[in-house]
């Protein structure tokens, strides 16, 4: 991995000083996941109704051609419930790194379960469809927030490397803490080494303090951060050097709680988002085995939507934009390119002046964005077209265009684009 590019005395602070800065200026050292709150409850019949996402994204389409058989994904988290509708038969045997009572298959949160069923869910008896419904989990139960006991944030570093370690293809993690951790960083190196394709939620603390997160800012962890049904980037979800990709992360049907009793509506979070993203690479690597994780992250970059369709540029707000793997399964379209190269190349926001999106908030309040300006009508937008025919329907959602540019300057450092390690 290499430093920021040399801009002579306008030099950058190396990666491992600014992580060192922005650690210091953490306010918290909980490892916490990356879902927000509750709506009213969803009765079992009803939850389908829920799911518009599949709607959006084609999902009963794209099954015809790939279901995300064959593919296991590695999902970090609270613990996974096996005996769930949506997981019964779907849950291999995982690990657990909490030294806690239990199991990988004891949820203490109810969050693993709810990622795990995004992810895989079968549907059966009104339960939640998931993505990728004939792919596979393996869970790793780490200590994150809610856990009886103390946090440990070691916990992750050694469940990437089981993961590692495993048959499992992708590695998803649905959870952020806002400190660099050197073993955590050489978790993530051992895992990229092994051919893994890796996920991170990129935060829910937009409209506060909008720092770096840790998994998703480690070089070569794909950052993913949240759109909503209107098509636009959730107020909520993080923006700056660590977003790759997005994926729907609002109003996502899920458990109430850990009694795992009833669904509720849930706001969303980047959490829901890291995993249809994971679900989706799932979905492509099925249809693909003989692919490597370099190939499959490029043909979700290639493919991904982007209202300005500027291939090859990224936005802090939604990094290439909205996973679209139906483009790949109905249209054959993604060039997986090079099995050796990762995509995703370190780019460095130039410094202009262009509009900053909005918040994504309903309530049409102009609010002080991070530039100092107002972020009232500006918005990184992605449309929201489920297919109306066969010649138009590529267009799923899209950035809307001139955040494309757009630095976000957090105290004093310039958040710049990450350095992704070649694999």
């Amino acid at each position: 991995m290499t430093a920021g590019h040399d801009h002579g005395r306008n030099r950058l602070p190396s990666r491992r000083t600014r992580r060192r800065l922005l650690s210091a200026l953490a306010a918290t050292s909980a490892w916490t996941t990356c879902l927000v709150g509750l709506a009213p409850t969803a009765h079992a019949d009803d939850i389908r109704s829920q799911q518009w996402y599949l709607d959006a994204m084609q999902a009963e389409k794209m099954w015809k051609v790939s279901t995300g058989e064959g593919v296991k994904v590695a999902v970090i988290d609270s613990g996974v419930n096996a005996s769930t509708d949506a997981l019964r038969g779907r849950v291999l045997p995982g690990e657990d790194m909490t030294g806690a009572p239990g199991e990988a298959t004891d949820d203490y949160l109810g969050h693993g379960t709810n990622m795990a069923e995004l992810i895989a869910g079968s549907g059966v008896n009104g339960s939640v469809r998931g993505l990728a419904p004939g792919a596979e989990i393996v869970p790793y139960r780490i200590p994150l927030k809610g856990l009886d006991g103390k946090l440990d944030s070691d916990g992750y570093a050694k469940a990437i490397r089981a993961a590692a370690d495993s048959d499992a293809k992708i590695i998803s993690m649905s959870f952020g803490g806002p400190y660099y951790r050197e073993d955590g960083e050489k978790a993530i190196e051992y895992a990229l080494g092994k051919g893994k394709l890796l996920f991170a939620s990129v935060g829910n603390d937009a409209r506060k303090e909008n720092k770096p997160r840790y998994p998703a800012s480690y070089a070569g962890v794909v950052g993913v951060g949240a759109t909503d049904q209107q098509g636009e980037v959730t107020g909520f979800s993080q923006h700056g050097m660590n977003v790759d990709l997005s994926a729907p992360g609002s109003e996502m049907p899920g458990w109430c709680d850990k009694s795992f009793q009833k669904y509720c509506v849930r706001d969303g979070g980047t959490s829901a988002a890291t995993a249809l993203a994971s679900a989706s690479a799932a979905l492509i690597w099925a249809k693909n085995p003989e692919w490597t994780a370099n190939q499959v992250l490029r043909v979700l970059v290639d493919t991904a939507g982007r209202k300005d369709d500027k291939k090859g540029a990224s936005s802090v707000y939604v990094g290439y934009g909205a996973v679209r793997p139906r483009i790949h399964l109905l249209e054959g379209r993604g060039d997986p390119g090079d099995p050796g190269k990762n995509p995703i190349e370190a780019t460095e926001p130039t410094p202009s002046a262009p509009a900053s999106p909005s918040w994504g908030e309903s309530d049409g309040k102009s609010r002080t964005n991070d530039a100092g300006g107002t972020d009232e009508g500006r918005k990184d937008r992605v449309e929201n077209t489920a297919a109306e025919s066969e010649d138009d329907g590529d267009l799923w959602i899209h950035l809307g265009a001139g955040a494309a540019a757009a630095i976000v300057v957090a105290g004093a450092f310039v958040l710049v684009r990450r350095t992704i390690r070649k694999t």
